[in-house]
């Protein structure tokens, strides 16, 4: 199973992937809501954990938004600490609040996984 990670502060994408790592995902990890947008042209993730604020023009709302376009059974987490715009989350996607551990994450995507009928 795939994850793709959008996360831009460079320490918690590098805990997270760690711990994704160590359980087994494949893990594919970007910085901004644009480089995320690059990998959704080319289906690579079976689920998408995105920060919801991130440096540029596309926020995490909107990754899981697109991703839905092509992918409407995407599981999909997003992780927010403050945020001032109005949550818009996907249907039946997850939110975890920063700060978290991430053993949390990894938690969550083998439960969206079992829900989703994976192995």
């Amino acid at each position: 199973m795939s994850v793709l990670l959008v996360e831009d502060d460079p320490l918690i994408r590098g805990f997270v992937v760690e711990a994704l790592r160590e359980a087994g995902y494949h893990v594919i990890h970007a910085s901004t809501g644009e480089e995320a947008l690059a990998w959704c042209k080319r289906h690579v993730a079976d689920v998408l954990v995105t920060d919801v604020r991130l440096p540029g023009q596309v926020d995490g709302w909107q990754i899981a938004e697109r991703y839905r376009e092509q992918d409407p059974e995407l599981p999909v987490i997003y992780a927010t600490g403050f945020s001032p715009a109005t949550p818009r989350p996907v249907p039946g996607s997850r939110i975890v609040q920063k700060p978290f551990h991430p053993e949390e994450i990894v938690r969550m995507i083998k439960e969206l996984g079992e829900e989703k009928g994976a192995p």
